[in-house]
């Protein structure tokens, strides 16, 4: 495993931050890391890098304890920080030499040169840092973070700041590097998550909620089946309020979710009334959860 996280708990003061969190992550996975605002998201991840040590539990870096061997640890993970820290008044170039150089990189001119065309820098090699847009502030953090080839990659909020292509050319780029890595990102962009991560972990409130593999993940597994059925306009829907053991909700005009126990599909006898009612159906379909919606109900509460 690249990466064994072992009971970790995290207190602020008297406020517990991590409550006594658990999870491994193995080469080649992308893990997308999730919960709300003030979940404990940067909290574990400072954690796993090394930054923070004053915590409970084990953390295992491709078998170095990052209490124990903090050095050795660290020297196999790249880190995007949320608040992405960058010399402003240094040059796109010289800065990731910089770098690269206090990796002790072997040829860290070459290196630099070959992270800057892998992360779509190399157009803005005469500016300054200080003077790039924050999605290109976003690819010179992510080119710090691999410019050394660690194994592993902690991104947080990596997407943070970028337009629609960007955010395409990101996708593939973590896509591309987790192959031969292991890459546990954060983020609030669902459609990122679904889009690039084969493992999804959810804490909320410092404790760990959910932690599937995407083909894992049966998002129309529920307690509840719901369908959303729409009529054609001025069709005299009262019939509907005569339904039993179903929740019934007029979401827009002609428009109605009907809700029903898991195992009872209502498909048939919808069809049978409407034309009896002389109702005719314009659409009928199942409404799967998304992950937008296991996310709320795992987190509302």
């Amino acid at each position: 495993m690249s990466i064994i996280v072992e009971n970790i708990s995290k207190f602020y003061g008297k406020q517990k931050a991590l409550n006594n969190i658990s999870f491994s992550l193995k080469k080649g996975e992308i893990c997308g890391f999730l919960g709300p605002n003030g979940a404990g998201k940067s909290t574990m991840m400072k954690i796993i890098t090394g930054y923070l040590t004053d915590f409970t539990g084990t953390a295992i870096i491709e078998n170095f304890d990052i209490k124990k061997a903090p050095l050795e640890a660290k020297k196999r993970i790249g880190y995007l920080p949320e608040h992405n820290p960058l010399y402003p008044d240094m040059y796109i170039q010289e800065y990731l030499m910089y770098v690269a150089r206090l990796y002790h990189t072997l040829y860290p001119e070459n290196r630099t040169k070959e992270i800057m065309e892998l992360t779509g820098l190399l157009p803005e090699t005469g500016k300054k840092i200080g003077q790039l847009s924050k999605g290109y502030k976003q690819r010179v953090g992510l080119a710090q973070a691999l410019i050394h080839n660690p194994d592993i990659l902690i991104l947080d909020e990596p997407m943070t700041g970028l337009d629609p292509n960007q955010l395409e050319e990101v996708r593939h780029l973590i896509t591309y590097i987790s192959k031969e890595k292991t890459v546990m990102l954060s983020t609030h962009v669902m459609q990122e998550v679904k889009a690039i991560c084969d493992r999804i972990i959810i804490i909320n409130k410092g404790n760990l909620v959910a932690d599937y593999y995407k083909n894992q993940l049966n998002l129309n597994k529920q307690e509840s089946l719901c369908i959303e059925i729409r009529f054609a306009p001025n069709c005299n829907t009262q019939w509907l309020a005569d339904l039993e053991n179903m929740i019934i909700q007029q979401t827009e005009m002609n428009t109605f979710r009907i809700e029903t126990s898991s195992n009872y599909d209502p498909r048939i006898l919808l069809f049978n009334l409407a034309a009896e009612h002389h109702c005719p159906i314009i659409e009928l379909k199942i409404k799967e959860k998304n992950l937008e919606e296991l996310f709320h109900s795992l987190t509302s509460s």
